[in-house]
């Protein structure tokens, strides 16, 4: 698999999912631009270590060309500044993948629109929801100008799973569902330019926040399973990293056009596997054994 001399931008690279897909989109050779809200030198309100700087070197370790760049996607002067960076740059963007969020501080788990916090709720769809849509427009026209052009729109659960599952508010769950229909709706005009969109979800996701809040490590992560038994299904960030690798380089990928993805059913086509060669299938898992009151087994699943 090589995308050596295909040019990506990552929205929302710092860290979880978004830190996964740039770091493998640069093992297969990319030059990836990586933005986010917090560098070195200034943290956004996540209050959180982790830097797109840090990110843009893992990229170039891993054998691309990882460049970071700050940016807020709620600001639309900030995101045509990138894009209009990007075109002086390059010349062209062959690889968009929109996994801006920001959302998990502004979560309370469990409550209906009346008792959750307004602001917090709209801000969660602002960040979202409106960010894709901002990245979507400058973007994707630099994007549509060649035929051949990728988006992946990330998200949280596959459309058959959101559609039969209420996502634990209303403010998460209609992020979560809009961009599935988001990447549909790009397909359609995308399709037109010989482009592709699909939405692509990870499963249960190792990111640097899950582990701190099971007070855990990547090295000792089953550890979890202590407080969490069905954890057992997780998986790492470059396990979606390597499904959006292999879509990017499949010639034929736009029979994949306007279609709801996840990491293991991609697993399953590409063949390709998370960092301790297992295929976890978390979706499938959710509903035969998680959601059906069923104890922890991922056998089968993983």
């Amino acid at each position: 698999m090589t995308l050596a001399e295909q040019i990506a931008l990552v929205a929302g690279a710092t860290r979880g999912a978004g830190r996964g897909i740039a770091v493998e989109l640069g093992a297969a050779g990319a030059t990836v631009y990586v933005t986010g809200r917090t560098t070195r030198r200034q943290r956004s309100e996540y209050d959180r270590p982790e830097t797109i700087e840090e990110t843009a070197e893992l990229v170039t370790a891993a054998g691309g060309d990882g460049i970071a760049a700050q940016v807020d996607h709620l600001v639309p002067e900030q995101v045509r500044a990138l894009v209009e960076r990007i075109r002086a740059e390059q010349g062209r963007l062959d690889i968009l993948v929109n996994d801006i969020w920001g959302g998990e501080k502004l979560m309370e788990w469990n409550k209906p629109v009346w008792e959750h916090d307004l602001g917090k709720g709209l801000r969660m769809l602002r960040l979202g929801i409106e960010t894709h849509l901002v990245t979507a427009h400058y973007a994707l026209a630099l994007l549509s100008e060649k035929p051949g052009g990728l988006l992946i729109e990330v998200t949280d659960g596959t459309a058959d799973y959101n559609a039969g599952n209420y996502r634990l508010s209303p403010f998460y769950d209609l992020c979560k569902v809009a961009v599935t229909r988001m990447a549909w709706a790009h397909a359609r005009d995308l399709a037109k330019r010989g482009c592709t969109a699909v939405a692509i979800t990870p499963g249960w996701l190792r990111s640097e926040m899950m582990l701190e809040a099971y007070r855990v490590s990547e090295e000792n992560w089953r550890d979890a399973l202590k407080i969490q038994p069905h954890f057992a299904i997780s998986e790492t960030p470059r396990y979606v990293g390597r499904a959006v690798a292999a879509l990017a380089a499949d010639r034929d990928r736009h029979r994949w056009n306007g279609q709801s993805l996840s990491s293991g059913g991609l697993a399953k086509v590409y063949g390709f596997t998370d960092l301790d060669g297992s295929r976890p299938d978390a979706w499938r898992y959710m509903v035969e054994v998680q959601d059906a009151g069923k104890p922890a087994d991922v056998t089968g699943y993983r």
